[in-house]
């Protein structure tokens, strides 16, 4: 599902790919077996033990760099049966292979508000190996009363900022890859470069047909999430699908924004909307359960309702 990587321009020095991570530095078998343990029959290694052989194939130039070697070694971990103890939790939902495809992959995510902070977060707990993470917009006060990734310290700042640092924090394996731009038709194709999967998370109708339009014609598959005070909606498109043309048509005459402009955007829609942005992300990178695909989720937290419409 990935497309090349482009190659370094003539005199730049050369990033190590995640292969010639795991082939460098000392022998990772016999130096993850030292420092595994066992837990309820399970081989583990824990978080400090897996920064340690990474740090090993050190210096590093740049957080990514040390982010792919980290990763490395979980991957090095958990081919040979022993998890890292963070993953424990995942294995019954995904099993180690699904933990290993999730690292693995790139995930993009347009729109880091109410709905992309969330996704970035779970995604990033999960173990997704790297994160695009693309908004134009700077934090203001009318973001606090639902976006995770906004306090009153962050008011000014901008929101791809703020999701690098905290996807860092929360995992230093996972590589966020921040781009402070508004997406175009012109260059989505540049920005989703390399990515597996694309998550719509704005609050733009027109702007969700051009990510559709772009996931479409690289070939993956994008996630949509929408809210409107107590409602909301997911669903997930591939690249043959009618997808949000379904609900919007050619998209000539829509508004900018839906409902949302009039009903609002409480807290707790985007938190539950989110969540199943991402389960329809891991869905589709481990090949586990059914995607929303041709269904529109809607959620009425109002009257304590979900169903599912047939799209196309």
């Amino acid at each position: 599902m990935t497309t090349p990587r482009p190659t370094a321009p003539e005199g730049a020095q050369r990033m190590p790919t995640e292969p010639e991570l795991e082939r460098s530095g000392p022998d990772l078998a016999p130096a993850i077996q030292q420092r595994a343990r066992d837990v309820s029959g399970t081989r583990v290694i824990g978080l400090p033990q897996v920064h340690d052989l990474a740090d090993r194939k050190g210096p590093f130039h740049s957080t990514a760099e040390r982010s792919r070697a980290i990763r490395a070694v979980e991957i090095a971990a958990l081919e040979m049966g022993v998890v890292p103890t963070r993953y424990l939790p995942n294995l019954g939902t995904i099993g180690a292979a699904g933990q290993i495809q999730l690292l693995r992959s790139r995930v993009a995510i347009v729109g880091l508000g109410g709905l992309g902070g969330y996704v970035a977060e779970a995604l990033a707990r999960m173990g997704v190996g790297a994160l695009v993470l693309i908004d134009g917009d700077l934090f203001e006060e009318t973001n606090l009363n639902r976006q995770l990734l906004c306090t009153e310290r962050q008011l000014g700042i901008d929101k791809v900022r703020a999701a690098c640092s905290r996807v860092g924090a929360v995992n230093a394996a996972v590589e966020a890859i921040g781009h402070t731009q508004v997406v175009t038709r012109e260059n989505l194709p540049t920005l989703l470069r390399g990515a597996d999967v694309l998550v719509d998370a704005v609050d733009r109708l027109p702007t969700r047909l051009v990510l559709q339009d772009g996931a479409q014609a690289l070939g993956i598959p994008m996630v949509h999430g929408g809210i409107a005070g107590f409602l909301g909606q997911a669903t997930t498109v591939f690249p043959d699908d009618l997808g949000l043309r379904a609900l919007y048509g050619d998209g000539d005459q829509l508004p900018e924004q839906g409902l949302e402009a009039v009903l609002g955007t409480p807290a707790a829609t985007p938190m539950a909307v989110a969540a199943w942005e991402a389960q329809e992300v891991v869905k589709i990178l481990t090949g586990r359960g059914a995607p929303l695909r041709q269904r529109l989720l809607v959620i009425d937290m109002e009257s304590g309702t979900v169903q599912t419409v047939q799209l196309g």
